[in-house]
């Protein structure tokens, strides 16, 4: 997995992200980096950034986590937003950075869902930063993991 290979993922499973401009810029096993810039075609009456797009480009930091370590695992397992909270402080307007550093986090848990064969929950804090690296936004993320078993 890397940046480009995300971003074509956007553009045929999630084109609404794709067209809003959401795109991932960085990501290792610990940390995603999710950018998006105000537009016209994302912005609300207000002249910032429509909460909707904030919230994409924040699920999406914590959702390429999880799944490069699901990846990692070679075992299917499924994932599911099963929270998600949200504080806005200033407009968003400019470039936008949604930062994730879960990703170790992520992997414990998977690694404990497989271990156990049980669901596990993985709370995923996000920061949005402007240009002046300003608190635009934060977001927290519960995500339900669950490896698959056989079902008749």
């Amino acid at each position: 997995m890397d940046p480009n290979k995300i971003n074509r993922f956007l553009l045929f499973k999630l084109p609404s992200a794709w067209i809003s401009g959401v795109r991932v810029k960085a990501f290792n096993k610990e940390y995603c980096r999710v950018s998006v810039k105000h537009r016209w075609i994302n912005q609300n009456p207000f002249k910032s950034m429509y909460f909707a797009v904030q919230n994409m480009a924040a699920e999406l930091s914590t959702g390429v986590l999880v799944m490069q370590h699901i990846k990692m695992q070679n075992v299917p397992i499924s994932m599911l937003v099963i929270k998600a909270e949200s504080k806005f402080y200033k407009k968003a307007t400019g470039k936008i950075h949604f930062e994730c550093n879960s990703g170790l986090l992520a992997e414990n848990a998977i690694i404990k869902s497989l271990k156990e064969d049980i669901s596990q929950q993985i709370e995923m804090p996000v920061m949005a930063l402007n240009s002046k690296n300003e608190v635009v936004s934060e977001f927290k993320f519960t995500w339900s993991i669950k490896p698959k078993t056989n079902q008749k």
